[in-house]
C-alpha cells in the first residue's frame, strides 16, 4: 500500500479517507450510512468506518494539543520551559502516539486478506489504543537503585 506513508505527516485524514473510497467504490459519507444500515452485511467496511471514525477524533485531540502547547509557548520568557508547559508537550507527544497506533490498525485492515493473515501470524491478535484520559504530573520515579 504505496499511497500511505509510514511516517505520518500532512493530511493523513485525506490519505486514508481516498484509500477507504477507492477500495470500497463508495465515498465516506455513504460508506458510513451503508454500515450504518446493515453493521454486519460488510464486516471488513464497518471496522474500517470505525477506525477511521477513532483516528479523526484522535487527530482532533492532537491538533487541540497542539494549539494549546503554542499558546503556552508564546507566553514563556526565555528558553526554560515550566511544568505546565511540560505537561502540554507531553499531552501532544501521547496524543500523537495514540493517533499514530489508530492509523496503524486502519493501514492494516486496508491491507489485503493475504497480507493480514501473514501479519497476524508473525505478531498475534490486534489490538485496541486508547487516547490517554489525564496525563501524569510527575513522571514515574525508579524506587530503589544506586543514588
Amino acid at each position: 500500500m504505496s499511497d500511505i506513508p509510514d511516517v505520518f505527516d500532512g493530511d493523513v485524514l485525506g490519505l486514508f479517507a481516498e484509500r477507504i473510497e477507492a477500495q470500497f467504490s463508495l465515498g465516506l459519507p455513504e460508506l458510513a450510512q451503508a454500515v450504518q444500515a446493515a453493521p454486519h452485511a460488510y464486516p471488513s467496511a464497518t471496522q474500517v468506518v470505525r477506525w477511521y471514525a477513532l483516528l479523526t477524533e484522535a487527530q482532533q485531540v492532537v491538533e487541540t494539543a497542539e494549539d494549546a502547547l503554542v499558546s503556552a509557548l508564546e507566553t514563556v520568557a526565555g528558553d526554560v520551559l515550566d511544568d505546565p508547559v511540560m505537561e502540554l508537550a507531553h499531552r501532544v507527544n501521547y496524543a500523537v502516539a495514540a493517533r499514530d497506533g489508530r492509523a496503524q490498525v486502519l493501514r492494516f485492515l486496508l491491507e489485503s486478506p493475504v497480507e493480514q493473515a501473514r501479519i497476524q501470524r508473525r505478531f498475534g491478535p490486534r489490538v485496541t489504543t486508547t487516547l490517554p484520559t489525564a496525563v501524569p504530573a510527575q513522571p514515574a520515579r525508579i524506587r530503589g537503585g544506586a543514588r
